[in-house]
């Protein structure tokens, strides 16, 4: 993504296909699409532990899985950004639950910033599937308009309830539990 950004500018970043192609990227693709499955494995997790599965968990999860697999197979503009954006919240998250699990205590300001970035992920989403819908117009951007249209419903969705998230978690002042949802 930072090579294409540097090099080619940031709507060729959004609309272009070479992460599918490339030499590296597309294994890390691949990857990306592939490791939609395991991640359900956090909710077995949750469930086994008898902890509290909430909808945005297992909806995100699903959704993600399925529109993932479906948009790969298009190769669709956008996906580059989708991928980065999900792989370097990821990163943060998975961390801090690693930290979690070893029993260091990590400081709620930690979960405070995983959300956000969450947050701001999916209101990117949004902002780069309305630059695919009008670059498309102009045959710059590869996609297909009911990609487009199921993207920004699902970004849409994830960015309410993200957004409800934070909001019950950090700012409500509520006793609940402020573990972060993941992506």
């Amino acid at each position: 993504m930072l090579y294409v950004l540097r090099t080619s500018g940031f709507k060729q970043s959004v609309c272009d296909q070479s992460f599918y192609y490339g030499p590296i990227s597309k294994f890390w693709a691949c990857a990306f699409v592939l490791s939609k499955a395991p991640e359900l494995g956090d909710t077995m997790f949750i469930v086994l532990r008898k902890q509290r599965l909430i909808f945005l968990h297992w909806y995100h999860h699903i959704t993600v899985m399925v529109y993932s697999w479906y948009s790969y197979k298009d190769q669709v503009a956008g996906g580059g950004w989708f991928m980065t954006m999900n792989y370097t919240v990821h990163a943060l998250m998975y961390s801090y639950y690693t930290a979690r699990a070893a029993g260091v205590r990590v400081p709620k300001p930690c979960a405070i910033i995983i959300t956000s970035s969450q947050i701001a992920q999916m209101a990117m989403g949004l902002a780069v599937s309305a630059l695919v819908y009008q670059w498309m117009q102009d045959g710059d951007c590869p996609s297909y308009i009911d990609n487009i249209v199921w993207a920004s419903l699902m970004y849409l969705s994830y960015l309410l309830l993200f957004s409800s998230f934070f909001y019950q978690s950090y700012m409500k002042g509520s006793k609940r539990a402020t573990s972060i949802k993941n992506e």
